[in-house]
This record gives C-alpha cells, structure tokens and sequence, in this order.
C-alpha cells in the first residue's frame, strides 16, 4: 500500500499544481490518473495548443505548460500512479482514507482532492453516416501531433473555440484546410473567430456555413466528405482527414458514487476552501461548481492554493498553519 499525505484524483495541470501548493506546506503528494501520461487534456487531446491566459506565459503551448509544471514541483518528489482508475474511497477510523483503483492499487492519505478536469470523457461525436467505419482511417477527433496533417487535404466540422483554433493552426501545415459549421456564426472566441474569416477572404482556407458533413466515402481509407448545406444542397469535398471538433462528453464515472453534492456533471464545493460535503475530500479545477465558477486552469490554479491551507489541519492536527512568501523565503525553505 502507498502511503502519502494527500491523495490527488487527476494529473491535469490543476492537480499537478496543487502539488506544488502543497510542497509549500511539506505535505506530501500522490497522483492517480485514468490516462497512461500527466498533463490530462493538455496532453491527450490538445498538446499543441496554444494556452493565452497563463499570467507571465503568453501563448505557452500546452505540452510545454505541463513540461514547466513537472519541473516546478520535481523537488516535492510526488508519486504518480497512470493509467488507472479511482473505483473506491475506504473512509477509515480515523477519518482516513484508503483509494483504490481498478488495478488493486491503494494510497492511503489523510485528504483526497478530485482535480479529475471533466472526470471521465469521450469525444462527441456527430451524426455522419459511415464515421465509425472511418475511425482510424482518415477520422480523427482530436489533434495529439499536428505534423501528421502536413500537405493533406482537412475537412474539419464545429463552430467553437477547438474548431477555430486549429483550422487557424493547421492553415500554415496542411495542403487545404475546410471548416464546415452549421450556423452563420461562431460559438467560440470572437478574436479566433475574426481570424478564420480572414483567413477565408484570403483564400487560404474554405469556409462552408449553414452546412453539415453527412457522410464520408472511401474504399478502405478516408477519400472524401459529403457536405448537406440547410439548402438541401449536396457538395462532395475530396479529404485525407476528417476532424469533428463537438467538444468532449463529461461523465463523473465513480465519482458519482461517493455521496458528494453533484450538479449537471460537477461537484459542488464550498468556495471559501473548495472542500465538498463530505469531510476531507476537496474538488478543484473543471470537476468542481460553484457560483460564479470560471472553467480555466488559472482558475484551478487559485483554487489549488487555497484548498491546500485549509487541508494543512488535517495532515498536521497539531501545528498551527503559518502563511510564509515565496519571494521572501525561496521555495527550498518550505
């Protein structure tokens, strides 16, 4: 059995911070995540997106967020368990608790913190005949490395902030880029979407509007899409890849079970610590409500610091938290 301090559910950039928040205080730090890397969607679905609300770090890809992340909290020393999944909470005598995963792995810890982003997610995937049969075969619904695009023919299909910022960043990599939506306007950034607009004037992507891809053709592998505009109006579009950006579909999975406050697929938590209703176990980042809740990772971040100072009490019952500067102190005085 692994012993620690603080059990952390998600390895996202929330969880991996909280880390760091609570080598501050000499609390010690487990991770367990369902994915077999760190760094949650960052590293999964989006490794090559560029993050622009990182105070200080304008523009940070997120692999590279994730990377500074790792090295900001190497000298705590955390333990990570990957690529397995949190079934089970054992609350014990002491207020204790022992989490088991689906592997029989158990971390015993005084506090457990759910940073699980959106906890268990899949693609959501559109309505488009024979796009399961294409999976792996030209269909893609996210992108891990965009140099396997380079010089190809891109169709990609949704109108939020993912469909926009990747037709803009794979306009410079791929052979022609076309993004399809349903609507006249866009879900997402308005800045990101004034950009694939511009793009289009220039003639270097295509843009299709009030239109739906409704099926993909190929013999084997992806060769084409088939574009149903709200005219009724057909439009085959020769493809190597096809790209439906519809966002991710949350399930809490387990978490659901644990008797904790749960609305709309979130966790409530209380927000003068971020603490649950159910005594020692915290939610912080995407996974946790509240009102007013603002779904970014420097939102997670302040959200990390301030759950780590009221879980102090119960790793040292004993000690008198004292709040101390990092600037005045150095983070090796800790």
């Amino acid at each position: 059995m692994i012993t620690t301090d603080i059990c952390i559910i998600g390895a996202g950039p929330v969880g991996l911070f909280a880390v760091f928040e609570a080598g501050l205080l000499k609390m010690r730090c487990h991770l367990i995540d369902a994915l077999p890397l760190v760094g949650g969607q960052l590293s999964e679905i989006y490794p090559q997106k560029p993050i622009y609300d990182i105070p200080g770090a304008p523009g940070i890809i997120a692999e590279d967020l994730i990377k500074n992340l790792l090295l900001q909290i190497e000298e705590f020393k955390p333990g990570f368990t990957l690529g397995e999944r949190v079934e089970e909470l054992d609350r014990q005598q002491d207020g204790s608790y022992i989490v088991k995963t689906n592997e029989a792995t158990e971390v015993h810890c005084q506090v457990v913190v759910i940073a699980a982003g959106l906890g268990s997610f899949e693609p959501r995937k559109p309505a488009v005949e024979r796009l399961e049969h294409f999976e792996g075969k030209g269909v893609h619904y996210m992108v891990k490395r965009p140099e396997q695009f380079r010089n190809q023919k891109i169709v990609l299909a949704g109108g939020g902030d993912s469909a926009l910022d990747w037709t803009i960043f794979l306009a410079d990599i791929a052979q022609r880029v076309t993004l399809v939506h349903r609507g006249e306007t866009f879900r997402g950034a308005p800045d990101s979407a004034a950009k694939v607009f511009e793009l289009a004037e220039a003639g270097k992507i295509d843009l299709i509007l009030q239109s739906q891809v409704n099926s993909l053709g190929g013999n084997g592998v992806l060769k084409e899409v088939s574009v149903l505009g709200n005219d009724k109006s057909l439009t085959s579009i020769p493809t190597d890849s096809f790209i439906p950006l519809f966002g991710l579909s949350p399930k809490l999975g387990p978490i659901s079970d644990w008797n904790l406050g749960v609305e709309k697929s979130a966790v409530v938590v209380d927000t003068v610590d971020y603490s649950t209703n159910v005594e020692r176990i915290y939610a912080i980042g995407d996974i946790n409500t509240y009102p007013g809740k603002l779904k970014l990772i420097l939102c997670g971040f302040h959200e990390a610091a301030i759950m780590m100072q009221s879980a102090f009490k119960y790793v040292y019952p004993d000690q008198k938290l004292s709040f101390k500067y990092t600037t005045v102190n150095g983070v090796n005085a800790f």
